[in-house]
């Protein structure tokens, strides 16, 4: 998920619960999607959305697709969920065009051959390597001067860059910092502005992810630390999706938590809409039939699916939808 400037990591979170609602004819298992800025995806009681409709895409559309019967497209058919997949994994084709980004002699990031021009005018802050020591796509890399040989010195001098660069190369300038690292366990190199992350290829980290769901899931929904902190790990997803001179490297850590019967979730920070009831199944019918929710979220939704039942190795590519809900690199 796109986490707030602390949470440098994106993590979207899936919560399980078995609900005893009568409010679904097909199941009493419900999802609650969490599908605002932090693309939560949320299996619980409730749907609640950050207006997320396609032109005059309503709610009302969505129940009526997720419940109409199609013999073309019967729950063998898992094109929908290839394609949502796919709309997160673009642009491969075009990694050759992307110079390493290098701290330490280790990679954190990729940057496009076109927005690296921009950052050779910026020559006591960008060097430019030539040789493919770190590539075997493509001939050269970028490193910072070793001058800045601090994180702070680093973050002052880059973030100088990002600010003369501007709005019109690098649009949603929010003076947000995102955490530069090589890998997840790693130290932190410097600190970046959040806007500029794709356009550094870096994957952002920052404070734990059991914190972060703590804090997010009282946030979005007024679910308590007393519920949230049941939450259980079960896995992560990944995707790799270049987009121009954007490169994002996603990890999405993904978590089941059974929330109390009776809970209503109530959002706390003006970033959620609403909330609606929708049955697993007709969640399953939205992802597959429609592009109604953001992207991301439909991986975390999918890896649910898989993970409980609702996608089988009955189903035509099973191995290879599994598959590709880790295309990007976990690292």
């Amino acid at each position: 998920m796109a986490c707030i400037a602390s949470l440098c990591y994106r993590i979207p979170f899936s919560f399980a619960s078995l609900c005893n609602s009568s409010l679904s004819p097909i199941r009493r298992t419900k999802i609650t999607l969490f599908t605002s800025s932090l693309n939560f995806s949320l299996n619980s009681t409730v749907v609640c959305s950050r207006s997320l409709t396609v032109s005059s895409f309503t709610w009302d559309d969505v129940f009526r697709i997720s419940q109409e019967e199609d013999a073309s497209d019967d729950s063998l058919n898992l094109q929908g969920y290839f394609e949502r997949i796919s709309a997160c994994n673009r642009g491969s084709e075009m990694q050759s065009e992307f110079l390493p980004f290098v701290i330490e002699e280790r990679i954190v990031g990729y940057i496009h051959n076109g927005f690296a021009d921009h950052l050779r005018k910026f020559n006591y802050v960008f060097v430019f390597g030539e040789d493919n020591s770190y590539s075997s796509h493509c001939r050269g890399y970028v490193t910072l001067h070793p001058l800045l040989g601090s994180p702070e010195d680093r973050t002052g001098a880059v973030g100088d860059v990002i600010k003369c660069l501007g709005e019109g190369l690098i649009p949603g300038i929010r003076n947000e910092l995102y955490p530069v690292k090589s890998s997840f366990d790693m130290p932190i190199f410097f600190s970046l502005e959040r806007a500029a992350a794709p356009y550094f290829g870096i994957k952002p980290h920052g404070i734990t992810c059991k914190e972060n769901l703590l804090k997010e899931c009282e946030e979005e929904a007024g679910i308590p630390r007393s519920i949230s902190s049941g939450a259980i790990s079960v896995g992560a997803v990944s995707y790799m999706d270049i987009d121009g001179y954007k490169y994002k490297r996603d990890v999405l850590f993904c978590y089941d938590l059974k929330l109390p019967d009776g809970f209503i979730p109530k959002n706390q920070d003006g970033e959620v809409e609403s909330f609606k009831l929708i049955s697993v199944i007709q969640v399953a019918n939205i992802i597959r039939r429609t592009w109604f929710f953001k992207a991301n979220c439909a991986l975390v939704i999918i890896d649910f699916l898989f993970r409980h039942g609702y996608i089988s190795p009955d189903d035509r590519d099973y191995l290879q939808l599994l598959q590709s809900l880790r295309n990007g690199d976990c690292s």
